[in-house]
Formats: structure tokens, C-alpha cells, sequence
């Protein structure tokens, strides 16, 4: 591909980013659906702002990264990159500059702060993680014996990107009152673990070419694993005991 198609893809790769920001920009009402999805019932502006403000430090980063992905030529023949593939890919880096940016000091006057030491099984349960590593190792193995080189690479990447992203959404400063600072760390260690779990299975798993019931059914195994690991966590039942009537 000469340089004139390269940049003509980047263009209308960023084209495609920038229309996906300004659909999805997030405002007042993105930030109340994410919190109360993640168990802040009703949010009070403050956290509100908070939610909204973690949310565009990882959306404005998407048209610039749709128009630099395509002028990597190693990535361009990868199979994964085409379709879902470019945007998990995306969402990845573009959590971690996010996760990045966030490890400067909050300016707002008051925080809260957690006395207790944050543990990575804090924000993500264990088995999250027992799923991803072994979906990743999976890949490896796989990808390796094929000689499909440069698949695998992509896979180490985006594993040493979310686990990366785990790591720093740990160890931020706090933002927020500690309902919201626990809310949105939880979310980015969640949807790190998710999105490097589909990574290997797109990678590693599901094979390219015609559509069959064998590619259908890994597709359908990827999405609900993505769903059950980057989704909120169960939501605690409230305890429903009523006093007994005195008599």
C-alpha cells in the first residue's frame, strides 16, 4: 500500500473516530447512567461531574487513535484489526493514557480519603482474572504453533496494556468522594480485564474467514464472557427483614 492510501485510511479512520466522540461525548446524563449501572443510585452533581470528567479523559483520545492505528504497517494485515477488533483495540490504549493522566493530583480542594490499602481483588474478583490469564495463555500457545507472529505480539501487547491499566486505576490518586473513586476504579480494572480477555479470544480463537456455526458460537462464548467480566458487579440485596409487631 503506497503512502497516498495509507493516509487516505487514516483519514477516514479518524473521520470514523471523531464521528464516534461526538456520538458518544459524554455529558450529565452519560455520567448518572454510568454511576447508577454501577451502584450509585442517585448521584449528587458533584459525583456526576466526576463521572463525566473519567469518561471524556477516554473518549477524546479515539479519532487520534483510529488515525494512527492504520499507519502501523504490522497491524493493517492482522485479521483482528477489521471491525470490532480496531475498536477493543482502541478502547484499550485509550483507557490506559486515560488511566495515565489520572495518576496526576487531583486540584479539587476536598477528597476522601481510603485509610485501607487498595489490593487489585478489591475491584475485580478473582476469577475475572483466572479467566483472563488463561484465555491469554491459551492464545500464546496457540498463535505460537502456528507461527502467526505477528497476532501473537498483538496479544502480549494488549495484555501488558491492561493489566498496565489494572495497576494504575489501583493506584491513582483518589477522585471524588470514596463511593465514586471505588465506582470508577472498579469499572476501568472491569473493562481492562474484559477487553484483554477479548483480545486473545478474537486473536487466538476465533478464526477468520467465512462465517460457520464453530466461528458463530466462539463469537457468542466471547461476548457473554466480556459481558460477565467488564459488566457492574452484583448488586448486594438489601436486607428485607422486617422488626417483629411488638405486642
Amino acid at each position: 500500500m503506497n503512502s497516498d492510501n495509507v493516509l487516505a485510511v487514516a483519514i477516514s479512520c479518524g473521520v470514523f473516530g471523531l464521528v464516534i466522540l461526538i456520538v458518544l461525548w459524554p455529558g450529565d446524563r452519560q455520567g448518572v447512567r454510568l454511576l447508577t449501572k454501577w451502584g450509585v443510585p442517585e448521584p449528587s452533581p458533584d459525583q456526576v461531574s466526576v463521572a463525566v470528567r473519567y469518561l471524556r479523559r477516554r473518549r477524546f483520545w479515539y479519532p487520534w487513535l483510529f488515525i494512527g492505528i492504520p499507519l502501523i504497517p504490522q497491524l493493517k494485515s492482522l485479521p483482528i484489526m477489521g471491525g470490532a477488533g480496531a475498536v477493543v483495540i482502541v478502547a484499550l490504549l485509550g483507557g490506559l493514557i486515560a488511566e495515565v493522566v489520572a495518576q496526576r493530583p487531583a486540584r479539587q480542594a476536598r477528597r476522601e480519603a481510603v485509610l485501607t490499602t487498595r489490593r487489585v481483588l478489591d475491584f475485580a474478583p478473582l476469577w475475572t482474572f483466572i479467566v483472563a490469564g488463561l484465555a491469554e495463555l491459551g492464545a500464546v500457545v496457540r498463535l505460537a504453533i502456528s507461527g502467526q507472529w505477528a497476532a501473537l505480539g498483538l496479544v502480549l501487547v494488549a495484555a501488558a496494556v491492561a493489566w498496565g491499566m489494572v495497576l494504575l486505576a489501583v493506584r491513582r490518586p483518589a477522585t471524588g468522594d470514596a463511593e465514586v473513586d471505588m465506582v470508577l476504579r472498579t469499572r476501568s480494572a472491569r473493562v481492562a480485564v474484559g477487553l484483554t480477555t477479548g483480545t486473545a479470544a478474537m486473536a487466538g480463537w476465533i478464526p477468520s474467514g467465512k462465517m460457520q456455526f464453530p466461528t458463530f458460537v466462539a463469537i457468542l462464548v466471547t461476548l457473554a464472557v466480556f459481558s460477565a467480566i467488564a459488566g457492574p458487579p452484583p448488586r448486594k440485596k438489601k436486607d428485607r427483614t422486617t422488626p417483629a409487631p411488638a405486642r
